[in-house]
């Protein structure tokens, strides 16, 4: 069809509907979020049915991490191929099918399979089209909806936490995993409500244009080879060559391995590796250490929903703060203090000797840990823009999952050792507030690196003209100059006539 026939693409409506998928987002990002918290839960009276150390329970939430971050490639090149709706509806059926398994597991293995790999992959479905989608449907008001999406996660660690409690003492662990199956069917219904933009139109359009297309490769691939058994040219090497050249754009097309040339993302990129290192860690040993000192069962659950409440509020708070004059030209100092301020908590924490002590820290954990998430994915649409985030979003996850998967073995390793969690708290602090003071710095950095090459480019884009009028001018007076002696003839004769014309 025709540019007139098609139109223009539709933009951002900034609402209407968009705030639907905003709720659909809330459902979808919190149980990603919340979901591998939450089953911290049961992981003390799993430990006692297997016989296995805090090391080796922890890989089941570690995995689950490592696998909803590292298969974020695989989720942005499905939601570029078939949107973000199917793409949740199918991460939802995972889910429910990965903890419904679980229920049935013999070993400690078959739990990192069932939980960690397939519900995983399940909540990484959820996770990467929910925050795309939003980026679709908002610009203005994009800080407020991450914020408000972004709030599903406490929401829904507030309700898991004394939901698993009351599960497990009533059904057990294998009861309890069932009924969490069920409960992530409502994934599906999130998905559901994920509208595209302008799908109706594009949809025949496309389609259109696409059965063109194949009418005409049909008839160009005719031709070729009716040419090809009248000269009996060999074309294998040359059409290889373009397969390979084919699927490397389609590769990149899905993801831009261009934005490791990009300075911003890089500095994002190496910041979110190292403080994913202590990030969730205290989160998962936070009811077994307060298990651990002697607080009882359902007073170390609603620890995690004191978090989960300041979180809730935090989230949307910051979204706002965030979408601020002051603050969103430099957002990325915010997200950097943010991290600092997150790491300070955990390595205050071992000073918090009672229950009184936990819950104070635990409300400005969850502060923290509020602020951090509400700009985790901002700050990167701010950084590479909204038309190169899907592949950002891929390419960040795939490189947090590693430091993911090995933060919470590690402080289980050190509870291991010591036989004392405050270690594991020290080193996540010292992480986090180290992850921090590098983003503070090299966003420093890079914003005075771009203030420079606006000014260098300002520069040459506007004395440009002003240079080559003078130096026009210049050549003009030169080249007179020099053809001076030629037209001295010339003035003479005019000399001589106007002489004349005076004597007359």
């Amino acid at each position: 069809p025709s540019p007139a026939a098609t139109g223009p693409a539709p933009g951002p409506p900034d609402g209407g509907w968009g705030w639907v998928v905003v709720f659909g987002a809330f459902i979808s990002i919190g149980f990603a979020y919340a979901f591998p918290k939450g089953i911290a839960i049961f992981f003390k009276e799993i430990q006692g049915f297997f016989g296995t150390s805090y090391s080796e329970i922890a890989w089941v939430s570690s995995i689950m991490l490592a696998t909803t971050y590292g298969a974020g490639p695989i989720s942005s090149i499905l939601v570029n191929r078939y949107g973000s709706r199917p793409v949740v509806i199918f991460g939802g059926l995972l889910c429910g099918i990965g903890m419904v398994s679980a229920a049935f597991c013999t070993s400690i293995l078959q739990l990192y399979i069932c939980v960690g790999f397939i519900t995983g992959f399940g909540l990484a479905l959820n996770l990467q089209p929910s925050v795309i989608i939003i980026g679709k449907y908002f610009l203005k008001r994009r800080p407020i909806a991450n914020g408000l999406a972004m709030a599903g996660s406490p929401v829904m660690l507030c309700t898991l936490a004394p939901l698993n409690q009351f599960l497990f003492d009533n059904f057990g662990w294998r009861g309890s995993f069932l009924i969490l199956g069920a409960i992530l069917l409502n994934c599906c219904v999130a998905g559901a409500l994920f509208r595209p933009i302008g799908a109706a139109k594009a949809s025949v359009k496309t389609q259109s244009v696409e059965e063109g297309k194949e009418v005409l490769k049909i008839e160009v691939t005719k031709d070729a080879m009716e040419m090809n058994s009248s000269t009996n040219v060999p074309v294998e090497s040359k059409t290889e060559e373009e397969e390979a050249k084919d699927c490397c754009e389609k590769v990149n097309k899905y993801l831009d391995f261009s934005l490791f040339k990009h300075r911003g993302f890089l500095i994002y990129l190496i910041g979110n590796v190292l403080m994913f290192l202590g990030f969730f860690a205290p989160i998962v040993f936070l009811a077994p250490y307060a298990k651990h000192i002697g607080i009882d069962e359902y007073s170390a659950a609603f620890l995690l929903s004191i978090l989960a409440i300041v979180d809730m509020i935090a989230r949307p708070a910051t979204g706002i703060i965030a979408n601020s004059k002051w603050v969103r030209p430099r957002i990325q100092y915010f997200f950097s203090f943010s991290i600092a301020f997150n790491g300070t908590c955990h390595l205050l924490c071992p000073l918090a000797s009672g229950y009184t002590g936990l819950v104070v820290y635990s409300v400005f954990f969850g502060l923290a840990f509020g602020m951090v998430c509400a700009m985790l994915f901002e700050t990167l649409m701010d950084l590479v823009g909204a038309t190169r985030f899907t592949s950002a979003v891929g390419l960040v996850t795939i490189a947090e999952c590693c430091t993911i998967l090995l933060g919470p073995p590690i402080g289980g390793t050190l509870i291991d050792t010591f036989g004392d969690y405050k270690y594991m708290f020290i080193k996540c602090g010292a992480v986090m507030v180290l992850a921090g003071t590098f983003l503070f710095i090299m966003n420093y950095y890079n914003y005075r690196m771009l203030a420079k090459e606006e000014k260098r480019k300002a520069k040459e884009e506007d004395p440009k003209s002003v240079r080559t009028e003078n130096e026009g001018r210049n050549n003009w007076n030169k080249e007179t100059v020099q053809d001076g002696p030629e037209l001295e003839p010339l003035t003479e004769e005019q000399e001589g006539l106007k002489k004349d014309v005076n004597g007359t």
